[in-house]
């Protein structure tokens, strides 16, 4: 039995190859994929050719997505063909000291899964126990393909000490962006966009900001969002989603005294980034970067996106076919009014 795959063979160089349909060995499944949604993270890749963590071309592309049990390897008992799943891109292996330092992120021996864009994907047994989740019969199948990146922004939240009632500014108004702006306003939290395109402005409030600022509109983006806190004071957190230094100074500038700044988007290899330590030490500003989810942040996502709570239909903004995904990506980069592309096998 024959299947296509997407393949990246280097800078934006995607190529839909036919394959033979994996087969599950022990503890594996084989999963159909119904749905895989572009991210950010593939943009990046697409453009560079590479990820430092996760991928050496030529590879197999893609990591978000959900689908339909194929076949179950032997051993596997959780699981049954027909099941409808979502399957993160990695698992911890609970044992190594980042694991038992509640960590799992960090995991000395955390594996990858890549090639969402695909009709067919193999399971590793890891993810197949750890990191793979039933998918309710009422949850649209590529709704529940966003519990990956909305699992790095839970714990992104998480590890931001947020809390009701708080000011939060988020700083880029990309997938991931609008992912934060929407997860601290369903927790309560006072939301101020930062943004740079006009669609972003419309985007930023149907997600739930309370305040936009866009950059072209002011002539200073820090003091425009500290002028929305009382007494011009700042923000109680500052989240950074770009990924470029003037924004990482930006975030730090935007926090109040005793604040948090979480670095989120994360910068190209060998970026340099000057801040101000007068600025940082005598107003106890913490400093924070977060990367990548964990199991439990990855069942709090699949929890929001079922409980209807969080809006995955004005999420995902376009479809296409696994043979247009070049052109899907080509688009993105340019800047469309798209904010997630379904991939439909």
């Amino acid at each position: 039995m024959v299947g296509v795959e997407a393949a990246l063979y280097g800078r934006e160089d995607v190529r839909i190859e036919r394959v033979p349909v994996p087969a599950a060995a022990p503890g594996e499944i084989v999963v159909r994929v119904r749905a895989a949604l572009t991210c950010g993270t593939d943009l990046k890749v697409y453009r560079r050719g590479y990820h430092s963590r996760m991928l050496t071309p030529p590879i197999p592309f893609g990591h978000e997505l959900a689908g339909v049990v194929h076949e179950v390897g032997a051993g596997v008992t959780q699981f049954e063909p027909g099941d409808r799943v979502v399957a993160l891109n990695s698992a911890p292996c609970d044992k190594c000291y980042y694991c038992r330092h509640g960590q799992q992120n960090l995991c000395d021996d955390l594996i990858f899964n890549n090639g969402a864009y695909a009709e067919f994907l193999r399971i590793p047994s890891r993810i197949v126990q750890k990191n793979t989740l039933l998918v309710p019969v009422d949850v649209p199948l590529e709704h529940a393909a966003l519990t990956e990146p909305l699992a790095c922004v839970v714990r992104g939240l998480e590890e931001s000490n947020a809390q009701a009632g708080d000011t939060l500014a988020v700083i880029g108004a990309g997938p991931i962006g609008l992912m934060f702006i929407h997860t601290a306003q369903i927790a309560g939290l006072h939301v101020i966009a930062v943004v740079k395109r006009d669609e972003q402005v419309d985007a930023a409030r149907i997600f739930g900001a309370t305040h936009v600022v866009q950059i072209g509109s002011v002539d200073d983006p820090v003091a425009a969002v500290r002028a929305l806190t009382p007494d011009d004071r700042g923000v109680d957190v500052a989240i950074e989603a770009v990924a470029v230094p003037e924004t990482w100074q930006w975030a730090v500038e935007m926090a109040r005294k005793g604040g948090m700044v979480n670095f989120f988007g994360g910068c190209a290899a060998g970026t340099k980034v000057e801040l101000d330590t007068n600025h940082l030490h005598y107003n106890d500003i913490t400093l924070k970067s977060s990367f990548h989810h964990t199991p439990a942040t990855a069942r709090k996502a699949l929890d929001l996106i079922q409980s209807g709570r969080f809006k995955c239909e004005e999420y995902i903004t376009g479809r296409a076919p696994l043979a247009d995904l070049d052109g899907v990506l080509r688009r993105l980069m340019d800047r469309s009014n798209d904010i997630k592309t379904a991939i439909i096998p």
